[in-house]
């Protein structure tokens, strides 16, 4: 029984990123064209005002840059941490300082971390991670605490769940963790249940800003 119910809950969550991929696939489309009019009318700008234009932009972009997540975790009652507070969207290249670790969302780097069930042997940029949550994949992260058998059996279940990656991350606070987009819990162990319930919960779930957006094509090891 188990088991036809977990095959019936990954058909569902498939259909439902396939589903969410057509229309951010539709979304692209739309935007390539109003891209394509935005930037007729930019270069028509530019013409008439020269510089002030590039170094109007090139101060916003510093200014974002150097925004940070405001706010604190509010423990629900299965355990799930939830942040109330901003998160922060801007992609920047400057160095983001997040108030939590692992990050759960704010500025971020404008590539986003390959999240296809990867699974990185060593330490990712959190930069690149944050903007794979935007997108709705859930970072399994672990530190030296937790033990081979955990490590080796969570590898295995992110390499089969789309929209996933995981990674070590030493300062965290306990050996495994689980973040999603403003979303955080700690597991005691791979065969705990909270964890298959979080992956239903929160991969391409509803707190995804980006919902379909694409989890490869980024950076990868």
């Amino acid at each position: 029984m188990g088991s036809a119910k977990n095959k019936t809950s990954n058909a569902s969550r498939k259909a439902r990123i396939e589903e969410l991929r057509r229309a951010e696939q539709a979304r692209e489309r739309r935007n390539r064209i109003l891209t394509i009019t935005a930037s007729v009318v930019v270069v028509a700008g530019l013409v008439a005002g020269g510089v002030v234009l590039v170094k109007s932009q090139s101060d916003k972009n510093d200014t974002a840059s150097d925004s940070k997540a405001s706010g604190h975790f509010v423990t629900g009652t299965d355990g799930v941490k939830t942040w109330k507070g901003t998160l922060s969207r801007n992609h920047v290249t400057k160095t983001v300082k997040y108030p939590m670790e692992p990050p759960v969302g704010g500025d971020h780097n404008q590539v986003w971390m390959n999240c296809n069930g990867d699974v990185y042997a060593k330490a990712v940029n959190n930069m690149n991670a944050v903007h794979a949550l935007e997108h709705g994949a859930v970072w399994v992260t672990y530190n030296s605490k937790a033990s081979d058998a955990d490590v080796k059996a969570l590898a295995a279940k992110v390499k089969k769940t789309p929209y996933t990656l995981m990674s070590p991350v030493e300062d965290q606070k306990d050996p495994i963790m689980l973040s999603a987009w403003g979303k955080q819990r700690t597991v005691t162990s791979a065969t705990d249940p909270n964890l298959d319930k979080f992956f239903a919960s929160y991969v391409q779930g509803k707190q995804t800003p980006e919902p379909g957006a694409a989890c490869t094509n980024g950076l990868s090891q």
